[in-house]
């Protein structure tokens, strides 16, 4: 500068002589007054000045390191004493897929334009979220990861509404106070859910951990889509609106529309157009113009069920073990079993499984549970230090004392978990400290998980194998109708023809049930081959035939 400042010039046909100003300062100095200049502070707004300040929270580049955070905390401390922020969230710097920096004449990435194109805004504002973008960390980016996006969190929500709005259409149901009576105890459940998301997803957002908020989410829409609705199809299909109808379709779109205005600030484009969608139908409701105009929602104490959602978890974990046993056997899911049994010491937690039976029996396909509280006979168990948890607590004695729990016997381990605390040496250990394993027993020819423990009876009789023909047969016809074009809502008439009589007989011993899944109001056996429009041949196992569709008129 010293040298600069001695030069000047002159340009022809201009007055004066252009020299360097002297007092030259940072420009980001300019921005970090940012705070008080926008408000003409302290000329003008000196109440509003100092309501706002400092801000709740600031965004930017991480190369605003020594850009705008730093001027903003040097001006602010100068002047005020303190900082002109709360918190901060620092993006990361966006790498292509090859970890370059993103280039056009490498072309080494995907036109946001196209991207957008392809899977919307939406897609790309979750899949930005999730990444250690948020965490002021370089981030690859991938298209897979919008694409997945769309595939875990738009496509079930959006089916998830389709579901509804299918049904509650051809009954032209509208949301008002659902029936008196005893509620369902997965509408319990569900709600129980979305409560428990309300609290993670504030939580996550008072605390700046964003990243947090679509594994979040990602539970959440699996448990609706793969628990709550799937199990609970048949309730929306049922004839007529019986009380327990209106009950599904009050809490489906209770949950859906919570749902819904919670995702705004992260899915704004579908959340809108959803909450459109149902300011349509639902006209009692949704008087505001826009979901962003909602408040955003709170934890309601009184619909949590800590409790009941333990229970489903480990309804979920025994569906899950009884399907792995299913696969190992080779058994389809269609075949029907006679029995399950659930083994655990503890009586409370088999006591939280008994009201869910219904829901097992259904989803495992099995005529009977039992229940088993002596471990032993098919478990092995052993334990382990969470070293996650206590590692950095503990220091160097984790060693020794994860050596010392690993030494505990069944009993030991049975008496822990039943108490929840266990002393070593001088140290407190409750449920979260340890990690509990249970390992079937070659000979039991049972499945376990860190939590619970199945053995399902797999011998098949011509009863159950009959059975499961049934089954197949209806998911065959249930097919045709989807590939025909029918509509949920239509009335079919089955027309069938096979030249086998066991195939024949299964089908007349199980004609009601068939009828029943498939909203079948006639179905007669015809003795010569079929054909004409919507006619299907089949082969089931060892039996083959065919079977016509009709809609009734």
């Amino acid at each position: 500068p010293e040298v600069v400042n001695q030069l000047t010039f002159s340009i022809t046909g201009e007055k004066g002589t252009y020299r360097r100003i002297p007092e030259v300062l940072d420009c980001w100095f300019e921005s970090g007054a940012m705070p008080f200049a926008q408000l003409h502070y302290p000329f003008k707004n000196k109440d509003r000045f100092e309501k706002l300040f400092p801000a709740a929270f600031i965004g930017e580049g991480i190369d605003q390191t020594r850009g705008w955070f730093y001027t903003l905390t040097i001006l602010s401390t100068a002047l005020f004493g303190k900082s002109a922020f709360k918190n901060v969230i620092v993006n990361g710097i966006v790498m292509a897929e090859d970890g370059k920096k993103m280039s056009k004449r490498l072309k080494n990435y995907t036109p946001p334009n196209t991207l957008l194109e392809s899977y919307g805004a939406d897609a790309l504002r979750l899949d930005l979220i999730q990444s250690n973008l948020v965490k002021a960390e370089e981030q690859r980016f991938c298209d897979n990861g919008v694409k997945e996006i769309v595939r875990r969190v738009l496509l079930p929500w959006h089916n998830s509404v389709k579901f509804l709005t299918t049904y509650t259409d051809i009954d032209q149901w509208q949301p008002e106070s659902p029936p008196e009576g005893k509620s369902n105890i997965l509408d319990s459940w569900i709600e129980s859910r979305l409560q428990t998301l309300t609290t993670d997803i504030n939580q996550h957002m008072q605390s700046y951990q964003l990243q947090s908020i679509v594994f979040s989410v990602l539970d959440f829409l699996d448990d609706l889509t793969n628990t709550y609705i799937r199990l609970n199809r048949a309730r929306f299909w049922g004839d007529g609106v019986s009380n327990d109808k209106q009950r599904a379709y009050h809490c489906l779109y209770s949950v859906l529309t919570q749902f819904t205005t919670i995702m705004a600030p992260f899915a704004p484009f579908l959340s809108e157009h959803i909450y459109q969608s149902f300011r349509q139908r639902f006209t009692s409701n949704h008087k505001l113009e826009s979901v962003h105009m909602l408040r955003y929602p709170q934890p309601q104490a009184k619909n949590k069920h800590p409790v009941l959602e333990q229970a489903v978890s480990v309804m979920q974990q025994i569906i899950l073990l009884g399907r792995q046993c299913r696969n190992d056997a080779k058994i389809k899911i269609k075949t029907p079993l006679q029995q399950l049994t659930i083994i655990h010491s503890q009586t409370d937690i088999l006591d939280e499984i008994k009201p869910l039976e219904n829901y097992l029996t259904q989803e495992l396909n099995v005529k009977s549970i039992r229940y088993e509280q002596d471990e032993k006979k098919y478990i092995k168990l052993s334990a382990k230090i969470n070293a996650a948890k206590l590692g950095r607590t503990l220091g160097k004695e984790t060693p020794i004392l994860n050596q010392k729990i690993q030494s505990l016997g069944f009993d030991e381990i049975q008496s822990f978990e039943q108490s929840g605390k266990l002393i070593i040496d001088t140290h407190t250990f409750g449920l979260d400290d340890i990690l509990v394993y249970r390992e079937a027993l070659a000979e039991s020819q049972a499945l376990s998980n860190r939590h619970v423990t199945i053995a399902l009876d797999l011998t098949l009789t011509d009863e159950l194998i009959h059975e499961g023909i049934a089954r197949e047969l209806v998911n065959t016809i249930q097919t045709l109708r989807k590939n025909g074009g029918f509509e949920v809502s239509d009335r079919i008439i089955i027309e069938y023809h096979t030249t086998q009589p066991d195939l024949e007989k299964i089908i007349k011993q199980h004609r009601q049930y068939i009828m029943h899944e498939t909203l079948c109001q006639t179905m007669t056996s015809q003795k010569a081959p079929i054909s004409g429009d919507h006619t299907h041949t089949f082969a089931i196992a060892d039996f083959h035939g065919q079977i016509k569709l009709t809609k009734q008129s």
